[in-house]
């Protein structure tokens, strides 16, 4: 079979990869507000790349609920919508328990000091004020599990509906109201390390859960 005539795949797929990350991470951190419009000549000038992975990284994000498209086709920052985050946290808490319980009969020493050390930077980012720090700690805590869990369905379930949350851990993580997740990252690893599949993963989804303590006194 020929080599394919396309030329600079890997390149293209780096740069909408980039692009999509660049917005999303602006959105997470309100930096890119709700109800703003997204204007592609303005894109282009800060991201820097063409409109075409631009174009490609804002039907992702409108497929994760951070951006929508209005008549007239011009795309705004969705707004932060109740149902949408409970519906995204309820998701998210069941696919992150259901790693861990897959994971822990699988997990070795290597895997019990990688969240062990995750938790240790999480701690730290809190002591910073370093929320997207802490957000960047969250992630590679929980994502020990996942990749541990050796599912190759869960990481693109969870891709779909973690960026809608990470718009209220944003705030969560900016403020003293998530420093509870520290003690309770740490249960989690005792009963990985005691291998209690049943209970790290119910630690887990309480994890998540607890996010909805902060959308019941949050305005939305």
């Amino acid at each position: 079979m020929p080599v394919p005539d396309e030329q600079g795949k890997h390149k293209r797929s780096l740069l909408r990869e980039q692009a999509y990350v660049s917005l999303r991470d602006a959105i997470i951190s309100g930096t890119l507000a709700p109800g703003e419009k997204l204007r592609d000549p303005e894109l282009e000038n800060w991201l820097g790349v063409s409109r075409t992975p631009i174009r490609e990284a804002l039907a992702r994000l409108e497929a994760a609920g951070l951006v929508h498209t209005l008549p007239g086709r011009s795309t705004v920052v969705s707004t932060i919508e109740r149902k949408t985050v409970f519906d995204a946290q309820a998701v998210a808490a069941t696919m992150h328990a259901l790693a861990v319980r897959i994971a822990v009969p699988l997990m070795g020493k290597g895997e019990i000091a990688a969240m062990v050390e995750a938790n240790r930077d999480f701690a730290a980012a809190f002591a910073a004020e370093d929320a997207a720090a802490a957000m960047h700690a969250d992630d590679a805590f929980h994502g020990v599990a996942v990749v541990a869990s050796r599912n190759e369905v869960i990481p693109g379930v969870l891709e779909q509906v973690t960026p809608v949350l990470r718009r209220l851990e944003f705030r969560r993580f900016s403020s003293l109201t998530g420093r509870q997740s520290i003690a309770q990252h740490k249960r989690i690893v005792s009963l990985c390390r005691r291998g209690d599949a049943d209970g790290a993963a119910q630690a887990t989804r309480q994890n998540w859960e607890t996010l909805s303590l902060l959308i019941d006194v949050e305005d939305l």
